[in-house]
């Protein structure tokens, strides 16, 4: 998993891709549900009990895959960008250590908040806000969805947002909290095009997005790591968005949203001609097709999560999560 910057060499890259993913590859499962009378009748998500014991089997099932380094143990209980990045580091690890992972840690989280949406249709979704024992200070985000009542709750995003930067939720006088549709006007962005927009930015730059690690700093970095002593760089980014890589937005009280949403990204690494390609890391090379001569695709993907100002502010980028999905050598 990479978190907030590209690495400078890739054993760097390696090491942040997949040995940090630790932190971020999440899953769960849910027994409740909610009935819900019709598809278009406004009701709650789940109910706060139900919501709490997701949470708790998520948690379980999620240390059981990590100290087994077996994928199976949640294959069923994440979906989306973190199954993908959930997926490939465990697939990872039991292949360098058949036996488990050897430096397991027990997950924990606590002090967690749930926000429910009151929604019409699917899919139903929520989202809980909780402090972890990795992870620094940072407040995990966990977006928890399902597409129908035989569906179990899954963990489609994880994000990890410093705690002053977690926004306050616009609620009824129940507490259930407002989605918002991803075609929404009145917005900086509409939440259903911001994974084209991010993409698009990295690529070409622009005034959507506001300055920070994960858009300015990030394109500077990739910028000055295109060409390295030995090795050159080449990006692709694109936009994910169709099924349960679509984004899920709150409203916030200042009438702004919160919105989650995926990309895919590339990095293709080529040796100069002559010279011998660099060695990955054994993380890296279990996830590698193909015989690594002159060239490296890997592949990433990334979860976001943006704050949406009201009007024509600019978007902010409070956490990405990206971990490497693949690789393959030619």
């Amino acid at each position: 998993m990479i978190r907030d910057r590209d690495p400078r060499t890739l054993r760097t890259l390696g090491r942040r891709s997949l040995i940090s993913a630790s932190v971020t590859a999440l899953s769960l499962t849910a027994s409740g549900c909610v009935v819900v009378h019709g598809e278009r009748e406004i009701l709650p998500s789940t109910t706060r009990a139900e919501a709490a014991k997701a949470l708790q089997e998520f948690t379980a099932a999620y240390n059981e895959a990590d100290k087994a380094y077996d994928a199976s143990l949640d294959a069923e209980h994440t979906t989306g960008a973190l199954a993908d990045i959930d997926t490939a580091r465990l697939e990872a690890g039991r292949k360098n250590n058949p036996g488990g992972n050897p430096n397991h840690s027990a997950l924990k989280l606590t002090d967690a908040k749930f926000t429910i949406p009151k929604k019409a249709g699917w899919p139903r979704w929520f989202v809980v806000d909780a402090a972890g024992n990795k992870g620094g200070t940072a407040r995990w985000l966990l977006v928890f969805t399902r597409s129908s009542l035989d569906d179990p709750f899954q963990v489609a995003y994880l994000t990890l947002v410093a705690p002053d930067k977690v926004p306050e939720f616009k609620k009824d006088a129940d507490g259930w909290a407002e989605s918002v549709p991803v075609n929404t006007p009145g917005l900086a962005a509409q939440p259903g095009d911001l994974s084209q927009t991010y993409t698009t930015y990295l690529k070409n730059g622009g005034a959507v997005f506001a300055d920070g690690a994960h858009t300015s700093q990030w394109r500077a970095l990739r910028e000055k790591n295109t060409k390295r002593p030995g090795l050159v760089t080449q990006y692709i980014d694109e936009p994910l968005t169709n099924g349960d890589y679509g984004p899920l937005a709150l409203r916030t009280t200042d009438g702004g949203a919160l919105v989650f949403f995926t990309t895919r990204h590339y990095e293709k690494q080529t040796a100069y001609a002559g010279t011998e390609f660099p060695t990955p890391n054994k993380d890296v090379l279990a996830l590698t097709k193909g015989e690594i001569k002159q060239s490296l695709t890997l592949e990433f993907v990334s979860n976001e999560v943006a704050l949406d100002p009201k009007g024509q502010g600019k978007v902010t980028i409070l956490g990405r999560i990206q971990g490497m999905t693949s690789a393959e050598g030619s």
